[in-house]
């Protein structure tokens, strides 16, 4: 796998907000893993809670912010884990700072 195709699916990831929290899901430290094989990206992430009334609207706009950003890509699936839980410290520094979050 090119660390090129990643960096662009990365940057489409980067165009996925949370809506409750207004970042995108990569600076949240929502992705736990990107692996692509031939045209196929498997996308391996996490919520903020198990409870998240938005996951499958994050999901979709995973899907649909690859395929539309990386046209290498034709098949997208994204499987949603739980473990290791999503803690704050997951956050980048910028998404901290966006959020008033002290760690």
């Amino acid at each position: 796998m090119s660390s090129q195709l990643k960096d662009k699916v990365f940057e489409a990831l980067e165009e996925v907000i949370d809506p409750e929290l207004g970042i995108d899901i990569v600076n949240l430290g929502l992705i736990y893993e990107v692996n692509i094989e031939e045209d196929k990206a498997q996308i391996v992430m996490t919520m903020t809670s198990m409870g998240c009334p938005l996951a499958g609207q994050i999901m979709a706009g995973v899907k649909a912010s690859i395929l539309e950003n990386v046209e290498e890509i034709k098949t997208v699936n994204v499987d949603i884990v739980w473990s290791p839980p999503w803690t704050k410290e997951r956050m980048s520094r910028y998404a901290q700072l966006a959020l008033g979050v002290h760690i």
